[in-house]
């Protein structure tokens, strides 16, 4: 890790010396030579509210430079900026290979395709107390490049704002390079579709399906997600879709609708939408009800007609036949269909229970956006039946005996 020292000028203005806030600025600049990114983080400060900011340690990141003190030990890159603020940079390397010859992360002399994970490594601050941070984010790229992630961008500046949370951090997807670019509104929802230039992504056909499906998700749970975006791309990226914070990737490969009546494409608007963090072994949660409402939300958008989403539901359970056990560490194919079956038999017990007032809907707004487990999952589920429900006993769940 290099080091270096410099003053930083107080630039704060009067009304901001009473504030318990901080102003945080990542600029980041895509060096697509290099397969990397360059980040700087300006920090401005009235006084020491942000007295220490580390992150994990890793092979991808280079060229550490920091005001004030920056060491590394225990594994973790450790900065303690000078009282008034002050900046570090490093550079973050953008090439993620899942093993197949295909890529979470890339970044080409054409175009990138990332999450802002990637190159803004997650951190922990020591602050002064009561003290958050105001965070905003900026690019500089090449010559006829643009930018798309999860924000709204006004004069090349963009706020980021995560509820929760004091220190905000970008996070999502995004895309840089040579862009073809979709926008819509639908159902109060911002949606941008993006994708490099010449890979066969189909945006305007993405646009279609969500005008049909998501004013039904909305319904379900308004107000979950006030923005979305869309990040494609052909090969070398990995052939499935990946969800994050308002935003996911797919690749441009797959189908809108397969042949078994699921999608893709919804499935993870499912995941962006519910923002579930399953707890160990229970995975099963979070797949099965992105696929069940995979479905679920083309029956009801009219994208498939009522007998078609009975055909799936069974081919579903047919499928399920083939999964060993649902609670575990490792989530199949089969073990998803299996889940499917699972959440179908809840929303029949739960419409049951309550002479058809409620069902699976009613359940989603009380778990999402929570660390779910089939505790949490059960006990949201009584608040609508009055009692335990049958479908998540013990014994109907192949493996969740074993779980902890």
């Amino acid at each position: 890790v290099c080091l270096a020292a410099c003053g930083v000028s107080d630039s704060e203005s009067a009304d901001r010396e009473n504030a318990r806030e901080y102003s945080v600025h990542y600029k980041l600049r895509p060096v697509p030579g290099g397969e990397a990114v360059d980040v700087e983080l300006s920090l401005r400060q009235p006084r020491s509210m942000l007295r220490e900011l580390s992150f994990p340690a890793s092979p991808a990141l280079s060229d550490l430079k920091g005001d004030g003190d920056l060491q590394e030990y225990g594994g973790r890159i450790r900065w303690q900026p000078p009282a008034r603020g002050g900046t570090l940079r490093w550079r973050a390397g953008v090439y993620n290979e899942r093993g197949d010859g295909t890529f979470d992360a890339l970044l080409t002399p054409r175009w990138g395709v990332f999450r802002l994970e990637d190159v803004i490594p997650r951190a922990r601050t020591r602050t002064s107390k009561g003290a958050v941070s105001r965070t905003t984010l900026s690019f500089e790229l090449p010559p006829d490049w643009s930018v798309v992630t999860e924000y709204a961008s006004h004069d090349g500046t963009i706020v980021v704002d995560r509820a929760g949370r004091r220190f905000d951090e970008p996070a999502g997807w995004m895309a840089t390079g040579k862009l073809g670019v979709r926008r819509e509104t639908i159902a109060g929802l911002h949606v941008a579709v993006a994708a490099p230039k010449g890979h066969g992504v189909r945006r305007m056909d993405m646009l279609a399906l969500l005008n049909w499906t998501l004013p039904e998700l909305v319904a379900i749970l308004p107000g979950a997600l006030p923005r979305l975006t869309i990040i494609a791309a052909g090969e070398p990226m990995w052939r499935g879709g990946l969800s994050g914070p308002a935003s996911f990737f797919i690749h441009a490969d797959r189908p809108l609708i397969s042949e078994n009546a699921t999608s893709a494409l919804l499935h993870e608007v499912m995941h962006t939408a519910l923002g579930l963090r399953p707890r160990g072994g229970y995975d099963w949660i979070a797949e099965g009800l992105a696929e069940y409402y995979s479905i679920e939300l083309l029956r009801r958008g009219r994208a498939i007609t009522p007998e078609r989403a009975s055909t799936a539901f069974a081919e579903q359970a047919t499928w399920a036949k083939e999964a060993d056990q649902l609670c575990g560490n490792e989530s199949t194919a089969a073990t998803t269909a299996l889940a499917v079956t699972v959440f179908a038999a809840l929303d029949r017990e739960i419409e049951e229970a309550s002479g058809g007032e409620r069902g699976l809907d009613q359940l989603l707004p009380a778990i999402a956006e929570s660390s779910v487990d089939l505790q949490s999952l059960t006990v949201a589920a009584e608040q609508l039946t009055g009692a335990s429900p049958d479908t998540l006993h013990i014994d109907n769940l192949p493996g969740c005996r074993k779980m902890p």
